[in-house]
C-alpha cells in the first residue's frame, strides 16, 4: 500500500471538519472527486495510521500526521515546477504564510487554473482537484498551501509553516 496525494487532501479535509459528521458522497463532493475514491483514500490513510476509525467514524491521528508532513511529505509528494501562468497563489504566496514571511521580488507560486487571480510560476497542487477544494473551504485552502511550503519551499518557508502546520493541527485535536 502506498499513500497517493489524494489521500493527503482527503485527511486535511477531515482535519477541517473537526467532529462534524461526515459521509463519502458529501467528501467527494467537497473535494470533486469520486465517492470511490474517498473511500478508497480513507482506507490508505487508516492502513497507513495517519487515521484512526472511531466507532463508525475516522478521524485524523494528529501527532501522526504532523510527523509525516515535518519529515515525509516533501520526499513523497514533490510539486511538479512550470514556466509563467495564470493561477491561485500557493505555499508562501498565499495567506497565512505571506503575512509571516518579508516580501519577495520572485514570482509568486501559484497552482494553474484559468479563474486563478495572480500571474506568477506554476506550482502542482497536491491533486488536481485541490484548487476546486480549496475555493470551497478557506480552512483547507490554508492547511493547503502550507503543506505547499513543507513540498516545496525552502528552509525558512519549511520552517514557519511547519510551525503554522502544528498551531492549526494542535487546534483541531483540541476540538476532539
Amino acid at each position: 500500500m502506498a499513500l497517493k496525494p489524494q489521500d493527503l487532501l482527503v485527511l486535511l479535509k477531515l482535519v477541517t471538519l473537526g467532529r462534524v459528521r461526515w459521509s463519502y458522497s458529501g467528501l467527494a463532493t467537497d473535494l470533486g472527486m469520486s465517492p470511490s475514491e474517498v473511500h478508497a483514500a480513507v482506507k490508505r490513510v487508516v492502513a497507513a495510521r495517519l487515521a484512526i476509525p472511531r466507532g463508525d467514524m475516522v478521524t485524523p491521528a494528529i501527532s501522526a500526521l504532523k510527523e509525516f508532513l515535518a519529515h515525509g511529505v516533501q520526499y513523497a509528494f514533490v510539486p511538479e515546477r512550470g514556466a509563467l501562468t495564470r493561477g491561485m497563489p500557493t505555499a508562501h504566496a498565499a495567506l497565512p504564510l505571506r503575512n509571516e514571511l518579508a516580501p519577495s521580488t520572485e514570482l509568486p507560486p501559484v497552482w494553474p487554473d484559468p479563474e486563478g487571480e495572480v500571474r506568477g510560476l506554476a506550482f502542482a497542487p497536491l491533486y488536481k482537484a485541490a484548487p476546486t477544494a480549496a475555493r470551497k473551504d478557506p480552512k483547507l485552502y490554508e492547511l493547503l498551501a502550507l503543506v505547499d511550503a513543507v513540498r516545496g519551499g525552502g528552509a525558512r518557508e519549511r520552517t514557519v509553516a511547519l510551525r503554522l502546520l502544528e498551531k492549526r493541527l494542535q487546534a483541531s485535536d483540541a476540538e476532539d
